[in-house]
């Protein structure tokens, strides 16, 4: 219930509630998907990426 109240207090910090509503986290998760994609082409576990293991399971 305490961490319920502190994300409620967080979320409530966020300007904009009255001209945007719920798309004032927007931003946020455009921000988030961006971070995901790019992690997703640079980030290299072992000797490949997300997308070069997708590529070879796709064609194989």
């Amino acid at each position: 219930e305490l961490f319920r109240a502190q994300v409620r207090r967080v979320l409530r910090q966020v300007p904009g509630k009255q001209r945007f509503g719920i798309y004032r986290f927007l931003p946020f998760f455009f921000v988030l998907g961006g971070t995901m994609e790019w992690i997703m082409i640079k980030v290299r576990v072992g000797q490949e990426t997300f997308f070069l293991g997708l590529e070879s399971w796709l064609s194989g």
